[in-house]
């Protein structure tokens, strides 16, 4: 049984979504504000499996909380709910940290899939101690190069000696890339393929997040020798600059 929390004002939507999401044999816990949900995660780091999250709180927003979390390296996968799908929301939410985002209003179904997927990739992303951990599409679980290390397992990067925790999305970007060493891999390919986001979503989404990969990953990230830019298409990585 996952557990979910759902940080949701508007009671009769949060009602139907714990409803609906009990039916599916999930334990759901409702929150009317930011602050509530966080206090618990604050108290009880690991209560939650996944949070869906409303933008639109009385209070601190959504992106307080989703921000607020990452700052103390709570990880937790987070759906976002974002009014109309604004790419200015989009974007501020994947910059708090969020995992994944949804338009209201939405078919419940889609809320079901995207949160079953959410629950999916953290268990993809970090298997059970002690179990065997195979190559996942072509990339291992623990890979070096250059002398970084990256630890999709425990989500963990370490470069310039120093560790840096990333989210799932940024994970999975980062496995992707690595996935397809040497190819240019455009950025509708990243939407699609990784995230599972639409064709016209802004895909400065991206940019700033390869910004970011940039900034854990690269000596200088103004000069990136590792996740460098195709004009025009997309990034492409390379694990050995000194072999091009």
């Amino acid at each position: 049984m996952s557990r979910i929390f759902v940080v949701e004002d508007e009671l009769h939507l949060a009602q139907g979504l714990q409803f609906n999401l009990e039916a599916e044999g999930h334990e759901v816990k409702v929150f009317e504000t930011a602050e509530a949900a966080y206090q618990l995660l604050t108290k009880e780091p690991e209560s939650a499996d996944v949070i869906v999250l409303d933008v639109m709180l009385p209070g601190k927003d959504g992106f307080w909380l989703a921000s607020e979390l990452r700052k103390k390296h709570n990880f937790v996968p987070v759906l976002m709910l974002t009014a109309r799908g604004r790419p200015e929301d989009v974007l501020k939410g994947f910059e708090s940290g969020a995992d994944d985002y949804l338009p209201k209003p939405f078919d419940l179904s889609i809320l079901i899939a995207r949160i079953n997927s959410l629950l999916r990739r953290t268990s993809w992303m970090r298997p059970a101690v002690g179990a065997p951990e195979p190559p996942k599409n072509g990339v291992a679980e623990v890979i070096t190069f250059n002398g970084r290390k990256i630890d999709f397992g425990a989500l963990e990067l370490t470069a310039k000696k120093q560790k840096t925790r990333l989210t799932l999305m940024e994970a999975e970007l980062l496995r992707y890339l690595m996935q397809n060493e040497g190819r240019a891999v455009s950025r509708k390919q990243i939407l699609d393929e990784v995230w599972g986001l639409r064709e016209d979503t802004d895909t400065r989404a991206i940019d700033n997040f390869v910004v970011r990969l940039r900034r854990y990953l690269e000596d200088e990230p103004s000069r990136p020798k590792h996740l460098l830019t195709v004009r025009g298409v997309g990034y492409r990585f390379v694990s050995d600059p000194a072999a091009k």
